[in-house]
This record gives C-alpha cells, structure tokens and sequence, in this order.
C-alpha cells in the first residue's frame, strides 16, 4: 500500500487538518527601510490595510506604514509563528511584547482571550528587508479553550536543525519545531498546548534538500494527519509520486515516506498530529466547539476587549529595542542576544 493518500493544490490560505486549523507561508521581498520601520517606496497603488496582492514582490497587510498585523482578538487555539528571515514585532493586551526573528518561533496560547498584534518593522535601512514566515494555527481541546492565555519563545539557538546526509553525500536539514527527531526535541510548547503531550504526535518541521537528494522520513504513529507542503523548488518525488510546487500531499502517518528532490532545491514544511476529534464553531479569529460559544467570545470581547489595549497605537514598533527580546505578561524577560 502506498504511504501517499492525496496530493491536492495549496490554496491560500494551506489546507490543513485536525489538529491544525490555518497555515499561511509569508515571503515579502521588503525593500529598505525608511527609518522609522517603515518601506523606503511608494505605498501608492496599493490598498492599504488591505494589501495582500505582492505589489514588487511585497504586501503592506494590514499594516499602514509599518507592514503586518495590527492588534487583533484570538480565543480557543494557538498560533506557531515560525520567521526564517526577518523580524517581527509582538504587543499583546496582556502588556507583553518582544521582537523576534532570523529562526525563532513564537508560540502563543490564546486560551480565554487575547489582543496581539505582529508587525514587520523593516530595520536596515541600507538594503532590503526580505521576511520568510510561517503562521499555523492548531487547535486547543474543549478543556483547554479557556485557560490563561500564554506565550512561549522557541529562540533559533534552541531550535534544533538536523543535518541528514544521503548515499551520495548529499545533505538535507530538518529544523523541529515540535517533535522529535533522531533523539533532538526542541523545547516544550506552552503547558495547556494539545503539542505538549507526546502522545498526540504533533511534529512541525521544516525540511530543506538540496538537488538531487534523498531524505527519508521516518514513520511515526497511526491514526496521526500527516501533511507535506512543497512550497519552495520546481519538482519532487514522494515515494513515486511526482509533485510540483505549490502542492500538498496527504501522507500515511505510521509508514516511512522517501523524498527525493529535482533539479533545485526544495523545502518543505511538515504538519503532524493526532486528531482532537471535537466539533469546531469558528468565526474569524475565534475557534470553538459551539456556535453558543462562539457568541460568548463575541460578547466577552466586546466587555472588556480582552483586558483592554496598553499601547499608544494598534500597531506599535519597538523602537528601542537593542536586540531581540521577549518579556512576558508577568513582567520576565528574556533576552537571547545577552
């Protein structure tokens, strides 16, 4: 029996499975910064705090001066924000903030309520600021939903990336962000995530090969959705099934899968995971299991905002920052440069 169930398109945003709710690839081309973090270029033509259509390669977002995310409500999952290049600026109603990026990961639990925001302050101002990024969402199960929300940083030094060379020599990566692999975990997600326990299987990773390669990726449990994204290269085989780019394949979680790449080199990003098996209500950027408590989370928000916004605007810029750097709702700090 082949390992391969589908292959199928990726749409925007990327088809996902129980556990996992969203997942966005992001590559903006960036050009300088214009001092105050903003691009060194025209923003006419484009429909700002809305432009999502890759105008020379890069969008605004929602953004007005600043490209990203200004502050927006979550409740009932997490968010895994995975940034190769770049830099992203956090703010969250909870007064915690931190400016991340260059192979760090954030992973947010929204639980009962939380404004954040994510901004893409464009920082050297003498050449370009490319940003290459993942967003996923993954959901939390009914008795998590409305726990405290929390954040943790996975850092890029704490990150672990594999090296796996081939017959030929030839030498893949695998960066793990949750999972485990050839006996390297990176550190836990937060407490209340469904990714916590072992036993659920959650594995993100990102595997990069180059031409001509081979990689073979390891069986893991039954009963677990195991999902490849081709997002980067021209063609590959899985098993023997060819792929292009832009496509997803629908894997067997319990069988070992070999990739071989084409002419380029080719990344792919792997979402795992058993399955929550519970119903989902969701509306924008709430996720529950009932409609009922999705018009709760409305009219929580609507109370107090979620605690309410501390910053002077919706879309702030650590200025000062010296580095990168976390400081959490209980006022710790974190400073991974220092």
């Amino acid at each position: 029996m082949s390992s391969v169930i589908n292959v199928f398109d990726l749409d925007f945003p990327w088809q996902t499975q129980d556990p996992f709710l969203f997942c966005v690839y992001h590559k903006d081309d960036f050009p300088k910064g214009n001092g105050k973090s903003g691009p060194k270029a025209s923003l006419v033509g484009r429909n700002i705090g809305q432009d999502f259509n890759s105008v020379d390669g890069w969008n605004m977002y929602h953004g007005e001066t600043v490209p990203g995310f200004p502050a927006h409500p979550h409740r009932g999952f997490e968010t895994i924000t995975v940034v190769n290049e770049g830099v992203v600026d956090h703010a969250d109603s909870l007064n915690a903030a931190g400016r991340y990026g260059g192979g760090d990961t954030q992973w947010m639990t929204a639980g009962k309520g939380v404004q954040h925001s994510e901004m893409f302050p464009l920082v050297n101002e003498e050449q370009g600021n490319p940003l290459v990024m993942f967003q996923i969402w993954i959901n939390l199960p009914a008795k998590n939903k409305i726990v405290k929300p929390h954040f943790a940083m996975l850092w890029g030094k704490d990150t672990p990336v594999v090296e796996c060379a081939d017959v030929k020599g030839k030498v893949s990566t695998v960066k793990i962000i949750a999972g485990e692999f050839n006996g390297y975990r990176p550190p836990s997600p937060p407490p209340e995530s469904w990714a916590n326990d072992p036993e659920n299987g959650v594995w993100v990773w990102n595997i990069k090969m180059p031409s001509h390669a081979q990689f073979t990726l390891p069986a893991s449990s039954a009963g677990l959705n195991r999902v490849l994204y081709f997002y980067k290269g021209q063609v590959a085989t899985v098993q023997t099934t060819p792929i292009k780019t832009q496509q997803g394949v629908h894997l067997m979680s319990d069988a070992e899968v070999i990739l071989h790449s084409g002419d380029e080199a080719c990344e792919f990003l792997l979402l795992q995971g058993r399955p929550i098996d519970e119903p989902v209500a969701r509306y924008g950027p709430f996720v529950m299991n009932t409609e009922l408590e999705i018009q709760q989370a409305f009219s929580d928000y609507r109370k107090d905002q979620f605690g309410g916004w501390p910053w002077p605007n919706t879309a702030p810029v650590h200025f000062d920052a010296k580095g990168r750097f976390a400081k959490h709702a209980d006022g710790t700090l974190e400073e991974p440069d220092v």
